[in-house]
């Protein structure tokens, strides 16, 4: 009775409830997000067990207090730092306290505007090589497309130049195959027995080992070799810790790279499958790109000044993230006993913000779900930014959101200028992975 007295929770939805419609949830949880939110309000909760509580919330006070305001007594969850470091190993992405920040101030100098203008080269390359023969006057599936050009990129960022083709689509492979299988494990956690064995835990961790024999094949192969390549590998390669000026080991060099890998590759895949289909609903949209293109052609041949203008097409990219987020939604637990909008919260709450839902909550976005540019052009840019968390936010906001938005506007560049591009379906359908990654997107390309 004095637990149920100190601490005190949103409005819970009936475990029972919740069962029910398990194996629906697993498929896709947001249309059961949606309709919680619409009947409980912006923040509610489910305690599984006897004493074990989760916050879920689209409420944007929720969000800037646990991931910025007071972000020291929030840490990832074990769903992350657990199920997902079994099969991704111990880098930025699946790791907490001291230690991630030990590796985030080590890989952040990889990361600064400076030297990713060094990568724009190997980024236009890869872009135009990829692109360079799109099927013209047909309706066509989008994302393997745009997954192949994202891995591609990653890969000569990375490694400069392509590794052994079938090692890396190995690697694309492996990627897909654990991130599935992984969200079965936090979806259905009654069933991990099953998974143990039935032999696919088992199946899933060699699969895992397979991908660090495939990397660290490429970091012995640049180790041994005296040449610059100018690319992430060679940067981090160079990144020394500031108390004992030594490099990573292999290992954490390993674990490091399969995160950027992961983080760097499907979640622009997805963004950018997004906003072309998008641009193919919207002529008019994809028109003010083309001639904004085209006049920033005009004024610099400098890449890098080129994308610094790219105004529009920046507002495009981020109100298509805005609808449909690559990170959809992450998680914290409270690292101590706190009180969250009100609620008096035991130490070791999960708590999880959709960020799908909290950009398209009508409290903070007039007509939620019209695709509308403007939002993030001038003045209106400035509210919007309050309530966009597409790289998430605060100390752990993505390393690469830079990295990102260059290549992103690099590809509907190339794209924008040599094709117009149009689409039968205004739908579209998703499968809320790690990642929210599209289904079905087809478009057509033609030339101008």
């Amino acid at each position: 009775m004095a637990e149920n007295k100190k601490y005190n929770y949103p409005v819970q939805l009936s475990i029972v409830r919740f069962l029910l419609k398990a194996e629906s949830f697993r498929k896709n949880p947001i249309p059961f997000h949606t309709k919680f939110f619409n009947e409980f309000g912006d923040t509610f909760s489910l305690r599984i067990g006897k004493n074990k509580h989760v916050i879920l919330s689209r409420d944007n006070e929720l969000a800037e207090y646990i991931l910025q305001k007071n972000q020291k007594k929030y840490q990832k969850s074990k769903l992350q730092t657990q199920f997902l470091s079994k099969y991704l190993g111990k880098g930025l992405l699946t790791v907490n306290g001291d230690f991630w920040l030990k590796q985030r101030r080590l890989i952040q100098p990889a990361f600064h505007k400076q030297k990713m203008n060094q990568l724009v080269q190997n980024m236009e390359e890869a872009i135009a090589f990829e692109l360079k023969e799109l099927p013209e006057g047909k309706e066509m599936a989008l994302f393997p497309i745009m997954n192949n050009l994202a891995f591609n990129v990653v890969a000569k960022s990375l490694f400069h130049i392509s590794f052994i083709e079938q090692k890396l689509n190995r690697l694309k492979f492996i990627i897909e195959e654990v991130q599935d299988f992984v969200i079965k494990e936090i979806r259905l956690p009654y069933k991990s027995w099953w998974y143990k064995i039935s032999g696919q835990v088992h199946y899933h961790e060699q699969l895992a080992l397979e991908s660090d024999a495939i990397i660290n094949e490429i970091i012995a192969s640049r180790q041994h070799s005296n040449q610059q390549h100018n690319d992430l590998l060679d940067m981090l390669l160079e990144t020394r810790y500031e108390d004992t000026g030594e490099g990573m080991a292999t290992q954490q060099l390993i674990d490091e790279i399969k995160i950027l890998f992961i983080a760097g590759h499907e979640t622009t895949a997805n963004a950018l499958t997004f906003t072309l289909h998008l641009l193919a609903n919207h002529p008019e949209v994809q028109q003010k790109i083309h001639e904004e293109l085209i006049a920033i052609d005009a004024e610099t041949n400098d890449v890098v000044e080129q994308l610094q203008k790219m105004t529009y097409t920046n507002a495009v990219i981020n109100e298509s993230m805005r609808l449909y987020p690559p990170a959809w939604i992450t998680d914290r637990e409270n690292v101590e006993d706190d009180t969250l909008l009100g609620f008096p919260i035991k130490k070791g709450t999960l708590i999880g913000i959709s960020f799908y839902e909290l950009h398209r909550n009508p409290k903070y976005w007039k007509d939620p779900e019209v695709f509308n540019p403007e939002r993030f052009l001038g003045e209106q840019k400035k509210e919007s930014m309050t309530y966009f968390y597409p790289f998430g936010a605060g100390p752990r906001m993505c390393i690469g959101f830079g990295f990102a938005i260059y290549e992103m506007c690099l590809a509907l560049s190339y794209i924008v200028k040599k094709y117009t591009i149009t689409s039968q379906h205004q739908n579209i359908q998703f499968n809320p992975l790690i990642t929210l990654k599209p289904v079905g997107v087809t478009v057509k390309f033609s030339k101008r």
